[in-house]
């Protein structure tokens, strides 16, 4: 008759222990530690860059954070015993090495190898962000990653207000927003972080008592000031991430210029009519501003959304794609638009994509960064989204 000693004791026969010791070379050398201790134990604390995932959770997470079967992976509970049977899971699940380390995390730690308390969730935020928590892609630690994410908005708009509230609601953990604007009854056709009661106050204020209200874990920088060439890389160096909702050629050309001298990403976004436009220059990966339009068209080319109108709606459909990139870079996640030029069509329902390649007469560039002068561009008025670039 099986008992709990004899279910172990087979376990061990299937499968490999190894001592701390060993457990810390293997690490060293590229095998991924997995902690499947209880919440509790790894809040205590925890071996750092250790994979966590509750031994009652194994089987229908492990796939999911640990993708490459080939890589060895050291498997860690308090004592050496959940170990044993989680190793032998993972063996069962086609993992090609997986291990038991003896004496679990206590020992280590007697031991006095690197261990430290981690940063984890409170109780609420477990439940604020629990859907979240809930897909592998994410999980507790790319919400920490939220968290401690910064991302500046250029516009409290159209654009700026949808991507506001998908970023605060996603848990982005410091949103900036820079607006010079005051809210007027005309905005509130498509500039929905306002209502009727806020006519008539700055912009940055409504936006911030806005997402106050939706998530007290947001903190709101505001920037109730015009962006220009004497202050935008001292305001974006604060970021890790721009998202660009600015309405003028001479701000994103600034923007562009600080961009690439910083290595700061930004998430792009156009609106005209019934068209969208979205892409992602990152300078140190792919193409820029720059790359796409080397110089601003003529004013008279460029009509803007109060000479030509907009469809309400649209704007929300462009600044929540924007969020959604934004929250992948923050995340590492997915494919994001560098090089890619995504257009919609809100008449026909439409997306397509096109190719943004660098041009090699760009002189302002990321290897050039210490040469990048960032100098106001003048005599521009707003602009139209950009016809797609050749595909």
């Amino acid at each position: 008759m099986s008992n709990f000693r004899n279910l172990l004791n087979q376990a061990k026969t299937d499968i490999r222990e190894v001592d701390t010791a060993e457990a810390q070379e293997m690490i060293h050398s590229g095998a991924v530690l997995l902690d499947v201790r209880e919440a509790d134990e790894f809040e205590q604390g925890a071996v750092p860059e250790s994979v966590f995932i509750p031994r009652g959770h194994l089987e229908s997470q492990v796939e999911g954070k640990l993708t490459d079967k080939d890589v060895p992976v050291v498997v860690m509970c308090a004592g050496g015993v959940r170990s044993v049977f989680a190793a032998r899971t993972l063996g069962e699940l086609g993992y090609a090495d997986a291990v038991s380390m003896v004496g679990g995390f206590n020992r280590w730690k007697d031991e006095g190898r690197d261990w430290r308390t981690p940063e984890v969730l409170s109780p609420d935020q477990r439940n604020r962000y629990q859907r979240h928590l809930l897909l592998p892609e994410v999980g507790e630690e790319g919400q920490r990653k939220l968290l401690n994410a910064k991302v500046l908005l250029l516009g409290a708009g159209g654009l700026g207000s949808p991507a506001a509230l998908y970023l605060a609601a996603a848990g982005v953990g410091t949103i900036g927003i820079i607006d010079m604007d005051v809210v007027d009854d005309s905005n509130l056709q498509r500039q929905i972080l306002h209502n009727v009661d806020r006519i008539g106050d700055r912009k940055v204020d409504s936006a911030k008592k806005t997402l106050t209200l939706l998530n007290p874990d947001v903190n709101v920088v505001t920037f109730d000031i015009r962006l220009d060439a004497s202050n935008v890389e001292s305001i974006i160096s604060d970021f890790d991430i721009v998202v660009d909702g600015a309405d003028n050629f001479p701000v994103r050309y600034m923007l562009n210029d600080a961009s690439v001298k910083l290595g700061i990403p930004v998430v792009h976004g156009s609106i005209f009519r019934f068209e969208g436009h979205v892409t992602v220059f990152d300078p140190k990966n792919g193409p820029t501003y720059r790359d796409m339009l080397p110089e601003p068209p003529p004013a008279e080319l460029a009509p803007s959304c109060a000479e030509a109108g907009v469809l309400g709606v649209l704007p929300g459909i462009v600044g929540s794609i924007q969020a959604l990139e934004a929250i992948k870079l923050i995340l590492d996640m997915g494919d994001p638009l560098i090089g890619r030029y995504l257009t919609f069509d809100a008449n026909d329902m439409e997306f397509r994509e096109f190719k943004i390649r660098k041009d090699p007469d760009n002189e302002i560039t990321w290897e050039n960064r210490d040469l990048v002068t960032v100098v106001p561009l003048d005599g521009h008025c707003m602009p139209a989204p950009l016809a797609a670039p050749a595909s």
